[in-house]
């Protein structure tokens, strides 16, 4: 396996290493903390009105969007026809 050597200033070695498993090299940690984590992984970071709150601006984003699709298409479609 090729290796790489990389400079790190001292703060982010520390905070590298307080991230480190007691059995694991510094390269696992680095691929297990750049690693995408699944949506399940965020489960319960939001209270519950957090959540709700977010989860209303998300529909009203989306009504929003999709009217504005709706009236673009409807413009569109009259140009097309016209």
């Amino acid at each position: 396996m090729a290796t790489k050597t990389i400079t790190v200033t001292e703060d982010a070695y520390e905070a590298l290493k307080a991230l480190k498993d007691k059995n694991e090299s510094f390269s696992e940690t680095i691929l297990r903390v750049a690693k995408r984590k699944p949506l399940s992984y965020f489960y319960g970071c939001l209270s519950k009105e957090s959540g709700e709150k977010l989860e209303n601006a998300i529909m009203e984003a989306r009504k929003k969007r999709n009217a504005a699709h709706a009236e673009r298409m409807k413009r569109i479609t009259k140009e097309l026809k016209g």
